[in-house]
């Protein structure tokens, strides 16, 4: 199945753009600093450091204007500025990268909560393996995901013991996916009875003893 993420408006992107043209003359660098600090990204500082992608789906530069970037791939965006490069820097190399690409898993997961992904080519298997993985009471037959595909939000079941699922579109993690993973429908049960067994054995052991006792003394 091939899959390519395309950027969307409120995206964050890190664009690093490096070239001979002395600094005080080089219209992208606007913000070296941050360009440095790109290297040691956090969830926590991401959105401070990269270049967000308005509801237009566009990025501004100064002189140059807007960019639109929303609808094309990360190494089409990372073309398209290269192309603007070259025009006005000297030998410029330009580095495109989605830095808050995340997902979130709840229910029958070991860590529940939001994945930041450092690549947007991440296939459910490997995605959920990033969350520690389902625990023994996960059903993998019948996943939710809710996705969100242009403003409107899709509900969809996914199998992840169905061959074919690596064939699906759902095979692939998009931006914002929520996969909530419920239980089967055994476990109150197994969980019961595994937290109680020991009682119901002793309970059991000293009924018999006690039958046994009474039958012994009539």
């Amino acid at each position: 199945h091939n899959y390519e993420y395309r950027i969307q408006p409120e995206d964050n992107i890190s664009v690093r753009f490096e070239s001979l043209t002395p600094q005080e003359y080089d219209i992208f660098n606007t913000n070296a600093l941050a360009q440095q600090q790109n290297q040691n990204l956090n969830q926590g500082n991401a959105i401070l450091i990269g270049e967000l992608v308005d509801n237009n789906g566009e990025i501004t530069y100064p002189f140059i204007g807007k960019v639109k970037v929303a609808g094309f791939t990360v190494f089409q965006v990372q073309t398209k500025l290269q192309e603007l490069a070259d025009q006005y820097l000297d030998s410029p190399v330009v580095k495109v990268r989605l830095i808050n690409f995340r997902f979130t898993i709840l229910g029958e997961a070991k860590r529940e909560g939001t994945v930041v992904l450092s690549n947007n080519r991440v296939n459910y298997l490997e995605a959920i393996g990033l969350a520690g993985g389902l625990t023994d009471y996960a059903d993998k037959r019948n996943i939710k995901l809710i996705r969100h595909v242009n403003d409107k939000v899709q509900v969809k079941y996914i199998n992840l013991l169905d061959e074919n699922f690596v064939n699906t579109p759902e095979y692939f993690v998009h931006q914002n996916d929520v996969l909530i993973v419920p239980a089967l429908r055994q476990r109150p049960y197994q969980t019961y009875f595994g937290k109680n067994l020991s009682l119901v054995l002793s309970s059991l052991s000293l009924i018999l003893i006690s039958l046994t006792l009474i039958n012994s003394t009539k």
